[in-house]
């Protein structure tokens, strides 16, 4: 490993046991920050309840009453056209809940993760927002401290990416800091390949990270699953690696998908990529993917390449809850 990765590693890895409540708080007040958590889902009602109602708990109402004021200033879901009820679970729980279609659908619309998130920078205010996925079956809510520490603390702080063990519906198998199929063969091979100063990053997918608004307004988004990576590889080319953090957040478990889905995942973080590598140029030339099975045969999957302007370039957008800040 490059010596400026490893002492990336030893100045910007921390665990989530050293970010305290108390402290954060302390430090958010003391900053004058104002934070929002969002939880992006499609279909996710036997999980969204348990993420939203721990954070509100924990987060809003106990460090209100323990600390003096809240840690959590929004709690926000970005529905993507959900058929199972999650918005109104969502929104019991104690979520502000938004179907990403209804918001500024003057702009259009788009399946995805990086959409829902995109469209998120249009209702929420904080000027540090946390990503939090909503299948989360295994987890707590020292996800949302965790992440939140290194941008309080660290001014220089752009993008705070998380890890964690990684429980699989496997008997017999031990949690591990593997990311997962995706993750390990091809996102830490394109990384440990085309930008070996990024090697250190051990989970570049994690659907849990942290971001400064005024970092995420300024960037363009994938509107599928190329999100994550594509944060990653902009915040590193526009800031350097010392904008960049990550945290230990201990152990996580989550749905797992079919193989054939995370082709498609798998087909969006290259087309990321090689949009990124130095030299590159031109689009894919297919959005689609070509998938067999012995009983279905043939089919062709779509594979989102659609991208979003950075926000802050949006016309229309406005501070505070109407647009990013």
């Amino acid at each position: 490993m490059r010596a400026e990765t490893l002492a990336w590693l030893d100045a910007r890895s921390s665990s989530h046991e050293d970010w305290p409540l108390a402290d954060l708080v302390a430090r958010k007040v003391a900053g004058g920050s104002r934070v929002s958590v969002v939880v992006p889902a499609k279909d996710e009602a036997a999980t969204v309840a348990d993420v939203v109602g721990g954070i509100r708990s924990e987060l809003v109402e106990r460090a209100a009453r323990d600390h003096g004021h809240p840690l959590v200033d929004e709690l926000v879901v970005v529905d993507s056209d959900s058929r199972d009820g999650t918005a109104e679970i969502a929104r019991a729980a104690g979520a502000v809940v938004h179907a990403s279609a209804a918001i500024r659908p003057d702009l259009g619309t788009h399946p995805g993760k990086g959409e829902a998130l995109w469209k998120s920078l249009f209702v929420t205010s904080g000027d540090l927002l946390v990503f939090v996925d909503a299948d989360l079956r295994l987890w707590g809510t020292h996800f949302v401290t965790g992440l939140l520490g290194p941008l309080l603390a660290h001014p220089q702080t752009q993008l705070v990416k998380g890890y964690y063990d990684r429980v699989l519906d496997r008997e017999g198998e031990a949690a591990s800091t593997q990311g997962g199929r995706v993750t390990e063969l091809v996102a830490r091979p394109l990384l440990d390949l085309w930008w070996p100063e990024l090697a250190g990053v051990i989970q570049p997918l994690a659907g849990e990270w942290a971001a400064r608004r005024e970092l995420m307004s300024s960037l363009a988004v994938p509107t599928g699953y190329g999100v994550e990576i594509a944060t990653l590889l902009d915040t590193y080319a526009r800031h350097g690696l010392d904008a960049i953090a990550q945290v230990d957040l201990g152990v996580r478990a989550h749905e797992h998908q079919q193989d054939h889905d995370l082709a498609v995942m798998a087909a969006e973080l290259l087309a990321v990529a090689r949009s990124r590598c130095d030299g590159a140029a031109g689009a894919p030339r297919a959005a689609v993917l070509q998938q067999h099975t012995r009983a279905e045969g043939w089919r062709e999957r779509p594979v989102p390449l659609a991208v979003r302007p950075p926000a802050a370039d949006v016309p229309g957008a406005t501070p505070g809850g109407g647009g990013p800040r």
